[in-house]
């Protein structure tokens, strides 16, 4: 859909549930998040982010405007990129959950895997330490036993309450969806406790101390909605019955990154942190039968792959036609070009 303005057409995508899409919010804060990384040094990422999705080519349907082609930066803390990352997991997600529950019958847990908060001088040590620990944890017989399948998350955010004793440092963490058998919570030698879940993490870590770990059960929707509500800001819900939505965001949200409009020195400081801490890592990842069913369904690559075709949805038929739309750096929008 396009609505003209002071003759002027300005880019409005709207989706069939009313919901317009924010491109316009999204160049916004690359942009903010360009100048913040070209003042860190990191300019060869700063010139491709302050590019990304300058010009967007829909196809145009009855319904709605499909992407047809863009050219993404995919640098690891762009706002786009990850907006564009978040619809492509949660759509994967929700086709892997679909495929699961037709097939078998099995229960949901979301399981959320801590450890204390780190510097950002130590945060790259860290979470490289967390991989492996995740991994020991999947290798235990507990895991192998009770568990068929998962989908991992690394989050990192930021304590930034002044006046806290963690005021500074980082919180990296683990959000994991978890299949396990129908029978998970009738069986002694499949139900693991939240305690054992606990001493399971600390081991793996070799922790001194006892981690924070909590683990619910999920009540998923008999059909999970479309894509556009993934978009929900994770921390809005942790109820039970849209766990499997909330943890297919992508673990990057720019809220963690910067906050505010303008350049500032303690922003500065997080984008060099995080971009060092989480570069070449995979932030996600699948194991046991979610592993299985991702490739069975010919998902692909959901965080360096291809960021235009989110879903199905976004096949284009025949009769269309392009509506080009460039960013227009004095009205910072999205214009039509005629």
């Amino acid at each position: 859909m396009i609505t003209p303005s002071d003759s002027t057409e300005i880019l409005v995508d709207k989706k069939k549930s009313g919901k317009q899409t924010d491109w316009q919010g999204k160049k916004k804060r690359s942009e903010l998040t360009a100048e913040h990384f070209d003042v860190a040094g990191l300019h060869s990422k700063a010139e491709r982010m302050k590019d990304c999705a300058d010009t967007l080519v829909f196809k145009r349907t009855p319904e709605s405007l499909k992407l047809y082609q863009a050219w993404f930066c995919k640098v690891r803390l762009c706002p786009m990129c990850n907006w564009r990352r978040s619809l492509k997991i949660a759509y994967h997600n929700k086709r892997i959950v679909e495929t699961v529950n037709e097939r078998e019958k099995v229960q949901w847990l979301f399981l959320t895997l801590t450890i204390k908060n780190e510097s950002s001088e130590k945060l790259t040590e860290t979470i490289s330490g967390m991989f492996k620990g995740f991994q020991r944890l999947t290798n235990y017989k507990a895991f192998k036993t009770s568990v068929r399948g998962y989908f991992r998350a690394l989050e990192v955010t930021k304590n930034r309450e002044q006046g806290n004793k963690s005021y500074g440092t980082y919180h990296p963490h683990f959000h994991v969806l978890l299949c396990v058998p129908s029978s998970y919570f009738k069986k002694k030698e499949l139900y693991i406790k939240q305690s054992e879940w606990t001493s399971l993490w600390k081991r793996a870590m070799k922790l001194d101390y006892e981690p924070i770990v909590h683990v619910q059960k999920v009540k998923p929707k008999q059909s999970l909605e479309g894509v556009e509500r993934y978009e929900e800001d994770f921390k809005n819900s942790m109820k039970e019955q849209n766990a499997i939505l909330e943890v297919s965001k992508y673990p990057i949200k720019h809220s963690d990154v910067i906050q505010g409009n303008k350049v500032t020195e303690e922003n500065v400081e997080t984008v060099l942190a995080l971009d060092n801490a989480l570069s070449y890592k995979r932030l996600i990842g699948y194991g046991g039968i979610l592993k299985e069913i991702h490739k069975e369904l010919n998902l692909g690559d959901p965080e360096d792959g291809d960021l235009i075709k989110i879903s199905e949805d976004d096949e284009i038929a025949n009769g269309t036609f392009d509506v080009i739309a460039k960013w227009h750096i004095g009205l910072r929008n999205y214009v039509i070009q005629n």
